[in-house]
């Protein structure tokens, strides 16, 4: 007959199957017929029992469990033991052993590690959307960003997009050069979510003279002059005013400090 597993879980029990499937590989490719029944979400004493009695009318049967509450995990072995179903505790002894290493109490929530893997996958979708729609590559990004980014080059546009990608905003940005007008979704709904970067012009030149020796280029290009960076900051405010766009000045600001003044202007706003 085949061996039912009750995988008893306060989340979804894909860890503790996976240890179950992983176990049953050492016997012979799998020990024979393996049935693995999962009861997902148990976060109370009536679910407990009804896997349980689920488990009695099966042989043979075992019932391993995940359940990060100590209470939980008694009542689980006490009645399970009291009608003779062999069981496995997976997590409550990892518990214990970290809580007497850490000297902390556990928190004691159920579904934090798929909480952890939510949050990772939004960071890697956010930050893959800030090279994605770098450097204005793809207009297309901008009705699908939370924040989108303009400003003239050297404006700290792409190191501020990829430090909002790390709290899970979907930014884009876009250049600002005076003869190429910015993309036509920038005037539309996506208006409210643009924010301008400006900087001081004698702070830009030695930036852009620095980029251009690094590109290998002669660092008296028209690039960092001051009057063509006039010519495009002015240009960028008229684009700021037709957009109607909160502006950071990020002169002498850090990245982090650029990011959190944006932070600010969104607090409390769906973005």
């Amino acid at each position: 007959m085949a061996l039912t597993v009750y995988v008893v879980s306060d989340s979804l029990g894909e860890t503790a199957e996976l240890v179950v499937r992983g176990a049953a590989i050492q016997f012979n490719g799998g020990g024979g017929p393996l049935d693995v029944v999962r009861v997902p979400h148990v976060i109370d004493e009536d679910a407990i029992r009804h896997a349980v009695d689920a488990a009695t009318k099966k042989t043979p049967a075992l019932i391993v469990f995940t359940l990060v509450r100590p209470e939980l995990r008694a009542y689980l072995s006490r009645i399970a033991g009291e009608v003779g179903i062999p069981h496995v505790d997976l997590l409550g002894p990892v518990l214990d052993a970290l809580h007497l290493m850490l000297g902390r109490e556990p928190q004691g929530v159920p579904g934090l590690v798929h909480r952890l893997d939510r949050d990772y996958f939004a960071r890697v979708e956010a930050i893959e959307f800030a090279v994605k729609y770098d450097d204005g590559k793809d207009p297309g990004g901008v009705p699908l960003a939370d924040i989108v980014l303009l400003g003239v080059s050297r404006t700290s546009k792409t190191p501020v997009s990829l430090y909002l990608a790390n709290h899970r905003l979907k930014v884009a940005n876009i250049p600002l050069v005076p003869e190429v007008p910015p993309p036509q979704e920038v005037m539309g709904p996506a208006k409210r979510k643009c924010v301008g970067l400006v900087i001081d012009p004698d702070l830009l030149m030695p930036i852009r003279r620095q980029r251009l020796r690094t590109l290998g280029l002669s660092s008296s290009a028209q690039y960092a002059t001051r009057d063509r960076i006039l010519q495009e900051l002015d240009y960028a405010w008229q684009v700021f005013a037709d957009v109607g766009c909160p502006v950071i000045d990020v002169s002498n600001h850090a990245v982090e400090e650029t990011a959190s003044k944006i932070l600010e202007i969104f607090q409390g706003e769906a973005v």
